[in-house]
C-alpha cells in the first residue's frame, strides 16, 4: 500500500522500481533511504538514495555500509550487508513507496511498520556519499555536524 504522507528524512521504505525503469538504473522492489524533508510546492514528491545488498565492487566514495543494527530486524535486512548508493538518487511519487512491514502485530492487533531513523551521524556520512555521487565532493565539509 503505498504512502500517503510525507516521510522523514533518514526513514527506510520499499520502494517499486519495477516500472517505467530499465537498466542501468534499478528496477527492482527495493529499499530506499529518504533524503529531504517535504517541500512546498512538491507534493507527493519524496527525494531518496537506493539501497544494495551486493557489496559494491569496487567501493567508491560514493558507497557506504548501513549497519545491520540500524536496519529492520526481518531476514531480508539481516541476511546480507546493506549499502548506500549514493550515486543512484531519484525523486519518486508516494505510489511508489511503501512502509517496511515487520511481520509481527501489536498488542491492538493491528499489523507493525519500521519507522526508525538512520542517526544523525549516519545521515552526514550518506550525505557525503550522495555529494560524491553527484560529482560534488567538495560541498561535503559543509555538511552540517
Amino acid at each position: 500500500m503505498a504512502i500517503i504522507y510525507h516521510p522523514r528524512p533518514g526513514q527506510i521504505l520499499m520502494c517499486d522500481f519495477r516500472k517505467g525503469f530499465k537498466e542501468p538504473e534499478m528496477n527492482k522492489y527495493r529499499p530506499v533511504l529518504v533524503l529531504t524533508p517535504g517541500m512546498k510546492g512538491r507534493a507527493e514528491i519524496v527525494t531518496v538514495v537506493g539501497f544494495s545488498t551486493a557489496k559494491p565492487n569496487p567501493v567508491m566514495n560514493f558507497h557506504c555500509q548501513v549497519p545491520k543494527a540500524s536496519l529492520p530486524m526481518t531476514g531480508y535486512f539481516q541476511k546480507s550487508e546493506t549499502w548506500v548508493k549514493g550515486d543512484m538518487i531519484y525523486a519518486i511519487g508516494f505510489h511508489r513507496l511503501d512502509l517496511i512491514k515487520l511481520g509481527t502485530k501489536g498488542p491492538d492487533g493491528r499489523r507493525q511498520y519500521f519507522t526508525r531513523r538512520l542517526s544523525r551521524e549516519k545521515m552526514r556520512e550518506i550525505y557525503g556519499c550522495v555529494l560524491q555521487g553527484l560529482n560534488l565532493g567538495a560541498l561535503v565539509r559543509h555538511i552540517p555536524e
